[in-house]
């Protein structure tokens, strides 16, 4: 069972920056790839950047230049830092981790204001 504790979100206006942080329990948290989701109202749930354990990654083409995925091994922490936010970028932001399964945590608020 793995457990994931998201932090970090908040109001910011537009062009600000945000860092979100994800810990997560389990011992082999190195072997986990590491996804950042984010839900707006009434919309999909949808990827928006993925860290593997080889440390590359992955960015939505909305967020590319704008977010960057990164993870410390040592904490069991990834994180997302977000800059130049727009209010589009506003949703519920989702940590995941897949080990054998998926797991996801229970969301932190982003709203960017304009």
């Amino acid at each position: 069972q793995v457990q994931l504790v998201e932090s970090g979100g908040g109001l910011v206006q537009a062009g600000g920056s945000l860092r979100l942080s994800c810990a997560a329990s389990g011992s082999t948290f190195s072997t986990y790839v590491m996804r950042w989701y984010r839900q707006a109202p009434g919309k999909q749930r949808d990827l928006v950047a993925t860290i593997f354990r080889t440390g590359n990654t992955n960015y939505a083409d909305s967020v590319k230049g704008r977010f960057s995925i990164s993870r410390d091994n040592a904490k069991n922490t990834v994180y997302l830092q977000m800059n130049s936010l727009k209010p589009e970028d506003t949703a519920v932001y989702y940590c995941n981790a897949f080990a054998t399964r998926d797991y996801w945590g229970q969301g932190t608020q982003v709203t960017v204001s304009s």
